[in-house]
C-alpha cells in the first residue's frame, strides 16, 4: 500500500502474509525454498520475510493490524538462493504462509518502490 507523509516522517513497519501454492495437478513441489531476489531500490526502505508458523495447508493467526507483527516467525533478508527460507515439499494443491515485512525509516524520501520475491523448486517426472 502507498506509504503516507506521516509514515515516511516517522517511518513505518507493516506486516502482510501471503501463500505460496502448488498449483500444479500431479507434480510434487521438492525443496521449495523462497528469499528477496530483488529488493526495494530505496535506501529509505527495506524488506524482510518469515515463514508462517501454521503448518503446510495450514491457517496463519491474523494479526490485531497491518503495524503489529505476527507471534512465532523470525524475519530474514533472504537476499539470494544461499539464504533462501526453506518451505520443503508441497504436494499438488498444498499451500505455505510467507509473512513480508516492509520497513520505512523515518525521514524517507518519495519513492516508487518495488520489490521481487523468487520461488524456486524441483520435480520428479
Amino acid at each position: 500500500d502507498d506509504v503516507t507523509s506521516v509514515e515516511a516522517a516517522s517511518g513505518d513497519t507493516e506486516y502482510r502474509c501471503v501463500y505460496i501454492k502448488n498449483t500444479h495437478g500431479t507434480l510434487t513441489a521438492l525443496g521449495t525454498k523462497i528469499w528477496i531476489q530483488t529488493q526495494t531500490p530505496s535506501a529509505d526502505t527495506s524488506v524482510e520475510i518469515a515463514l508462517g508458523s501454521s503448518a503446510v495447508n495450514g491457517t496463519e493467526t491474523a494479526v490485531a493490524n497491518e503495524n503489529t507483527a505476527p507471534s512465532g516467525p523470525t524475519f530474514s533478508s533472504a537476499a539470494n538462493e544461499g539464504a533462501a527460507l526453506t518451505i520443503g515439499d508441497l504436494a499438488p494443491g498444498a499451500h505455505k504462509a510467507i509473512w513480508i515485512k516492509r520497513i520505512v525509516g523515518a525521514a524517507a524520501a518519495a519513492a516508487n518502490d518495488s520489490f521481487t520475491l523468487r520461488v524456486k523448486c524441483d520435480t520428479n517426472p
